[in-house]
């Protein structure tokens, strides 16, 4: 499956999944098709880009570094990304971002 393709597939993935939670998220390039734009839109104060990838794992720290890169200012950068292969079927989806992010939005419901 060529690059695009696949995150074409992991964006619709994780926005099927975010709306099973209640949320009216969209993939951004469908409508907008600008890079710097986050991968799903709709969940207020988070730049979430998607990352669904059989290897590339590794790269949580690079991934997050784009999320920042490209965030706007209100935003908190978030990467929700999932490992795609055959014997990682089924697995969940997981969410990185900084501790200091984590806690900002810990910090509001204690």
């Amino acid at each position: 499956m060529n690059s695009r393709r696949k995150g074409k597939d992991g964006e619709l993935a994780l926005v099927r999944k975010l709306k099973e939670y209640g949320y009216d998220v969209r993939r951004s390039q469908q409508y907008a098709g600008i890079n710097s734009h986050a991968d799903v839109i709709g969940i207020d104060h988070l730049h979430i880009e998607c990352k669904y990838t059989a290897n590339g794992h590794g790269k949580t720290y690079e991934w997050i570094d784009q999320a920042k890169r490209d965030k706007r200012p209100d935003e908190i950068p978030v990467v929700m990304h999932k490992k795609v292969s055959k014997e990682y079927r089924g697995n969940e989806w997981l969410v990185t971002m900084t501790l200091d992010d984590f806690m900002t939005i810990w910090s509001n419901y204690e």
